[in-house]
């Protein structure tokens, strides 16, 4: 599996007259090596492949990290230093380096300690990152599952005049019961005049009768991330509470079935904003469709009025159009999905009818 990521890495750096490339990001380091730790760098040139890290992460490399040769710095020794006799010592003329990655400072540092080219890699390992493997997949849909398990049991637990944080907390404690390592980040718990906020974060107002409440969450299993929205309401939706639910409804729908292969990601997101315009709502819907999911919560490719990419089978996406009225509420309904030879397959099974709790 790694070795075939990193074939996919070095033809791509072939096509950039690349000699070696420098990963620092744990993602794009990780994602190439199985490593799991962080603090650690690799190199990997046409033929070779160094892992290098210090005393601390020795033993941890040597197990995870297969086809590499592990390298250990002390520290009488900065990576930097290190990192400038390697490229001497491998005839490296032109590095890549993770230039969205990379601060300014370490960059000039490594300048000024590495005698050759660097050279922009222009998120290459993030194009290789946006097609899922089967191995992969089978992760993503496991974190989707506990994901929906979660919901099933949060719909339960809910009740009016709890906290949103209370509700946060027990959600995150479900998911890691279930098996989850980690959030896939701070869930969105969002109620009343509060859930016409996109990100708003758990606070301790008091969920009340009358009132949407916004659910926004994932969690990582085995390195990879889930990620889905439900709004509910707490006791009788109004009229106008129903008709902006079911528009976000109809649009995400409209949606889904327009995810395939060879479709530009905009036009994706054109049918769903189209929509909500048609019925009046388009100043209300102020972000892009969806993105891409996988190591990161939110990676390649984008699903947005502003995305360059084209979809491809294995990419992993979400649907998530919403509406946020100031003063009134919001309503987000969002799906993981995965894009496959002939349309996409849906792995958020959670129901997405109008859902009201006492």
């Amino acid at each position: 599996m790694y070795k075939e990521r990193i074939s996919k890495l070095r033809n791509l750096m072939n096509d950039k007259n690349i000699d070696a490339v420098l990963l620092v990001g744990d993602h794009n380091r990780n994602y190439l090596s199985g490593f799991t730790g962080d603090e650690s760098f690799s190199v990997i040139t046409e033929n070779k492949a160094f892992f290098i890290t210090d005393s601390r992460f020795t033993e941890q490399a040597k197990q995870q990290v297969k086809n590499y040769d592990i390298l250990e710095y002390n520290k009488n020794t900065t990576f930097a230093d290190f990192l400038g006799e390697l490229v001497k010592s491998n005839n490296i003329k032109r590095l890549g380096f993770e230039e969205d990655i990379l601060s300014f400072s370490v960059y000039t540092l490594y300048k000024s300690k590495v005698q050759c080219e660097f050279v922009p890699m222009e998120r290459i390992v993030e194009t290789i990152r946006t097609i899922k493997d089967e191995s992969e997949l089978k992760l993503i849909k496991k974190a989707a599952q506990i994901a929906d398990e979660a919901f099933e049991h949060m719909v339960k637990f809910i009740k009016s005049g709890m906290t949103e944080r209370k509700i946060g907390l027990e959600l995150e404690f479900y998911m890691k019961k279930l098996g989850a390592q980690e959030l896939s980040f701070p869930s969105i718990i969002a109620s009343g005049v509060r859930s016409s906020l996109p990100h708003g974060q758990a606070t301790n107002k008091v969920v009340n009768k009358g009132e949407f409440l916004t659910l926004d969450f994932g969690c990582i299993y085995e390195g990879y991330c889930s990620d889905m929205t439900r709004t509910i309401v707490i006791g009788k939706p109004s009229e106008k509470m129903i008709e902006v639910y079911n528009t976000v409804l109809e649009a995400q729908e409209l949606a889904l079935k327009a995810f395939k292969p060879n479709i530009p990601a905009i036009e994706v997101d054109k049918v769903a904003r189209n929509y909500i315009k048609e019925k009046g709502y388009g100043e209300y819907f102020r972000h892009g469709l969806g993105h891409g999911v996988g190591i990161q919560i939110h990676e390649a490719p984008s699903v947005g009025y502003g995305s360059t990419e084209e979809l491809q089978p294995g990419m992993v996406v979400t649907d998530e159009p919403g509406i946020y009225i100031p003063g009134f509420g919001g309503v987000r309904i969002e799906d993981l999905l995965v894009i496959t030879k002939n349309g996409m397959e849906v792995l958020s099974k959670s129901p997405k009818h109008l859902i009201c709790v006492d």
